[in-house]
């Protein structure tokens, strides 16, 4: 019986066998068939995807490349800006006087000018200098001091500005992060901010609400107050309203720039030092002789002053000593 059913059960393997072999001859081209359609399916898509990678850095190139073309002829325009513009180391009277922060307008200057020459011609003439001499001083009084104290003036107040400006960006940069616009931004260093920078920017407020856009304004914030670091500012504002980009990133690391250039002004300054100490020593050093020749033998050293020939020398010797300030002076003054 063991051996009966063992028998059966063989023959019906042996059955299924021949019968599956030949199902699989019978049905084997259509399954090739259909695994080479797989396959082919399967590279079709792969190439979709692959050609939808490369159009997709295809268009991220072009984008990059229009935004490059577009940031180019944004500076191209800004420098083009600054060559027309007049030299900010000398500009007109009416934007120098602006530019010190105070209300005076060029009438009241050249008031102040015909007093300050009087005063000068006063203070010779009745010192008992010759009339040449009295003539000089009111040249000097009408034309040299009042100009050269608005420089001075204007100098300070630029410095003050520079001094300040890198934690203005600093709070920019923290309002537009916290969600601000640049509008609010600007508006906030314009009511918050130390002077000068509060009237400054006060005025690119003002310019916005004449209409100015955001760049423009800014672009008359550098015809103000005429450093480097504003026209960086301008120009940092201009392009990002024309390619676009990370406003608050960009604003972080012109604060950072100009923070470094101020170390580096710094550290200049100091390496120089010894170089204006010695100018200085030795552009006193003729006036220190002449005092001590003076004290000790006087008429020795009067002749200079109440000969003619001793008035020529000393107008020899002060344009001589005048060029060779403005030499010293021109070696030793970096701009950084």
């Amino acid at each position: 019986m063991f051996g009966i059913d063992s028998t059966i059960l063989l023959v019906i393997v042996l059955v299924a066998i021949a019968a599956g072999a030949l199902a699989y001859a019978v049905l084997f081209p259509t399954i090739e068939t259909q695994k080479q359609a797989d396959t082919r399916m399967q590279r079709i898509k792969r190439a979709e995807t692959d050609s939808n990678a490369v159009k997709a850095a295809r268009d991220r190139v072009t984008e990059a490349a229009k935004r490059r073309k577009s940031v180019q002829e944004s500076l191209n325009d800004l420098e083009n800006k600054q060559k027309s513009r007049s030299n900010p180391k000398s500009p007109p009277l009416k934007v120098a006087l602006q530019q010190t922060g105070w209300n005076i307008s060029v009438g009241q200057f050249y008031l102040g000018s015909l007093v300050s020459a009087v005063a000068f011609a006063g203070l010779a003439y009745f010192s008992g200098a010759p009339l040449y001499l009295t003539a000089g001083m009111a040249v000097v009084g009408g034309l040299g001091a009042p100009r050269w104290f608005v420089s001075y003036i204007r100098a300070r107040r630029m410095k003050a500005f520079l001094q300040e400006f890198p934690n203005a960006l600093d709070v920019m940069v923290r309002s537009i992060k916290s969600g601000l616009p640049i509008n609010d931004a600007l508006r906030l260093i314009a009511s918050d901010a130390q002077e000068p920078l509060r009237s400054e920017f006060r005025k690119v407020v003002q310019a916005q609400q004449i209409g100015l856009t955001v760049p423009e304004a800014c672009e008359r914030l550098h015809d103000n107050v005429p450093v480097p670091e504003t026209n960086f500012f301008a120009i940092v504002i201009a392009i990002q309203a024309q390619a676009g980009g990370n406003l608050s990133e960009a604003l972080g690391n012109l604060s950072r720039v100009l923070r470094d250039r101020r170390k580096m002004r710094a550290k200049v300054n100091a390496l120089s030092m010894e170089a204006k100490a010695s100018a200085a020593i030795i552009g006193a050093l003729p006036f220190i002789i002449t005092l001590l020749v003076y004290l000790t033998t006087p008429d020795y050293i009067i002749l200079l002053f109440t000969d003619p020939r001793g008035h020529l020398i000393l107008g020899v010797s002060a344009v001589w000593m005048s060029i060779g300030v403005l030499v010293m002076r021109n070696m030793i003054n970096f701009d950084i």
